[in-house]
């Protein structure tokens, strides 16, 4: 493949014309070794002192390979001597910085010499030119780079004769090359961590952002100098999901190969700039176990969301899990899908796929943005419709929040039980609320084939920082003179920071027990029963996603069975 065929949109153009490309003019560089010594933060005088900016367009893509990042328009922020460094693994510090709100996600990137700058571009252009393999013919993401790396060490180590480079430096100059030519750059590293849950590139001259699993929001060592290469990597992400962005359509809203759910934005849309939001999605999915180990919720929320999902295979409950964006109510419906026996066969409807589940018998339904002529849209409420032609047992709608939401509710009211999703709201009875108003317009007459809410919120706790919690969980018990009632079975004791039942008689046990043949007595026993189960897992660090959804379907099938092994680890721990 010829270099000018796989250069950059403007290369060609330039090189069509026979006119030198120009770039886009950078600012001054920053000193930021006097930036980290000043008094106060050094993330705030490194924000004070970037230039204004001001919107760019982004010209239209042309059709052809993907563009390299250049690696010399991004720059490392030095991390000040005063950093207590609170976590580090594999590429990665956590640092606390004095006089800093946020902790500093610094990425371990190796700084370049200026030779070594020059070795890198020059084996990145040779690349793009002699290296005649098609990326997209080697699916597995691992094989493609470690094929790419054989020959792109090649050609560095041809080039680099007669520097004095050892062994490591090629090899690292290496491994940013193909990160360059086949990634995203810098960010590569920030996707790669299954720790972090988002990562947000602002503006250039300011940190990229990211959102850690454990510390919240850090700010990072990544700064983009000018905005060349982040419109680069908008770019590609748009083509490897088969997508434009330009001036004519300037926002980018898909799920990227690994699952990653991206946001883009370029002017005028973003008045500062291009921005990336990347919301991860972790490889090894949270489960009913990492939650209550981190105490979102209790083993008696667990234990009661457990009964009603299962519903003895006779009266499965409707629940919706609700609360804010961040809180994490899609990983709490992600987990209440083990609850679901493997005998049944489910379907889920999202707009960006998120949902991973245990099960065999899954379909996944995701919808579709029109095409660049504005044609072949597919909503959620056509897949809602669909689903419903596909003898569910099981509907999972991802985020209810349109017209789908009236098919949902008239599925619920003809006899299809055990339906679950999501809505953003901020307590139970504005999720009823927002239920019945326009935009979703759900009859108050059919809110009562919704059994349960379970709310979540995230929660700033003065001892435990960032923390997420199941605040409430609410039954529907009815209609009163024409309006949906609510009663709140668990509540959140802030105090104790414990999820606790309040004492409220629950409907929906009431009903099970009804269509079961059981008292009120019984299910209340087998509550406990699941109750010690859960435990049990607990103490056996038993949380993969699919290692408890086993230890749930073998209860289904031998619960006596399943119990005994709970209490003979009981009995071995008291001999």
């Amino acid at each position: 493949m010829s270099r000018e065929k796989r250069a950059m949109p403007n290369e060609r153009k330039a090189a069509r014309q026979g006119k030198e490309l120009r770039r886009p003019r950078k600012a001054p560089a920053l000193e930021l070794e006097s930036l980290a010594g000043k008094g106060g933060g050094f993330l705030s005088d490194l924000l004070a002192e970037a230039p204004p900016k001001t919107a760019e367009a982004v010209e239209k893509p042309e059709p052809g390979p993907e563009p390299v990042v250049p690696t010399a328009a991004i720059r490392e922020i030095k991390a000040p001597e005063a950093g207590k460094v609170l976590e580090s693994y594999g590429q990665v510090d956590i640092l606390s910085v004095e006089g800093e709100i946020l902790p500093f996600y610094r990425l371990k990137m190796p700084e370049l010499t200026m030779q070594e700058q020059k070795l890198l571009d020059a084996a990145k252009e040779t690349a793009v030119e002699e290296i005649k393999i098609d990326p997209d013919k080697i699916p597995d993401p691992d094989e493609r780079r470690s094929t790419f790396m054989r020959e792109v060490l090649k050609i560095i180590e041809r080039d680099a004769k007669g520097l004095r480079l050892s062994p490591g430096r090629i090899k690292h100059l290496g491994e940013v090359a193909v990160r360059d030519m086949l990634g995203y750059g810098p960010l590569d590293p920030m996707i790669a961590d299954d720790k972090l849950e988002d990562i947000m590139v602002t503006a250039v001259h300011k940190p990229v952002y990211v959102y850690h699993r454990k510390y919240g929001m850090c700010f990072s060592n990544v700064v983009f100098e000018d905005e060349e290469p982040i419109k680069y990597i908008i770019d590609k992400m748009a083509r490897v999901v088969g997508r434009r962005i330009d001036q004519q359509t300037p926002l980018l809203d898909a799920r990227l190969p690994d699952g990653s759910r991206v946001n883009a934005t370029i002017p005028p849309v973003s008045l500062g700039g291009p921005t990336i939001s990347i919301r991860k999605f972790r490889k090894d999915p949270l489960t009913v176990i990492d939650i209550l180990n981190v105490g979102t919720l209790s083993t008696g929320v667990a234990a009661f969301l457990w009964l009603t999902v299962d519903g003895f295979g006779i009266k499965p409950a409707n629940i919706l899990f609700a609360g804010g964006t961040g809180c994490g109510k899609t990983t709490t419906l992600n987990a209440a899908t083990t609850f679901v026996p493997e005998r049944e066969r489910i379907i889920s409807i999202e707009d960006t796929a998120e949902l991973q589940l245990p099960h065999k018998h899954w379909i996944r339904l995701e919808t579709r943005p029109p095409n660049v002529e504005g044609r072949g849209e597919v909503v959620m409420d056509d897949l809602v419709k669909t689903a419903l032609r596909m003898r569910p047992n099981r509907m999972i709608v991802g985020e209810v929040r349109g017209p789908e939401a009236q098919t949902l509710f008239t599925a619920m009211n003809t006899g299809h039980d055990g339906c679950m999703g999501t809505v953003h709201s901020n307590s139970a009875v504005e999720t009823i609320a927002r239920l019945t108003e326009a935009p979703m317009a759900v009859p108050e007459i059919m809110i009562p084939a919704l059994d349960v809410i379970v709310m979540q919120q995230r929660i700033y706790h003065r001892q435990k920082g960032q923390i997420r919690r199941v605040t409430e969980v609410a039954e529907v018990t009815g209609l009163e003179g024409g309006k949906p009632q609510l009663s709140r079975v668990f509540k959140w004791n802030p105090r104790s920071d414990v999820v606790e039942p309040t004492g409220v008689p629950s409907k929906i046990k009431r009903t099970i027990a009804e269509f079961s043949g059981m008292s009120g007595n019984d299910i209340e026993i087998e509550l406990e029963k699941r109750v010690a189960v859960l435990g049990w897992m607990r103490r056996q660090d038993i949380r993969n996603i699919f290692e408890v959804g086993r230890v749930i379907q073998e209860y289904y099938l031998n619960p006596e069975g399943t119990l005994k092994r709970v209490r003979a680890e009981k009995g071995a721990k008291h001999r």
